[in-house]
């Protein structure tokens, strides 16, 4: 189930981040990418909710270290990719 959400995920992250040969692992964050700002990161939040149908709560969003946390957050709330 996760690599399916990391697939359906990542043109997300390449397009947001410019970066088309972006390999998005459950161990990549912002400290990997070198355009995941915070403007880019509430730009990627508004693209997967828009993708998923779902809505991330603040307290949700601040425990997340790594994009294997949005793809648990992501399972977590039913999307299956």
């Amino acid at each position: 189930m996760s690599q399916k959400i990391l697939d359906a995920i990542t043109p997300i992250f390449r397009e947001v981040f410019d970066d088309p040969s972006l390999i998005v692992t459950k161990d990549l964050s912002a400290n990997d990418v070198k355009n995941w700002d915070s403007l880019n990161h509430i730009t990627l939040i508004v693209e997967l909710e828009t993708l998923t149908g779902l809505s991330f709560s603040t307290d949700e969003l601040v425990k997340l270290k790594d994009v294997g946390g949005f793809v648990q957050l992501l399972a977590d709330k039913g999307y299956r990719g």
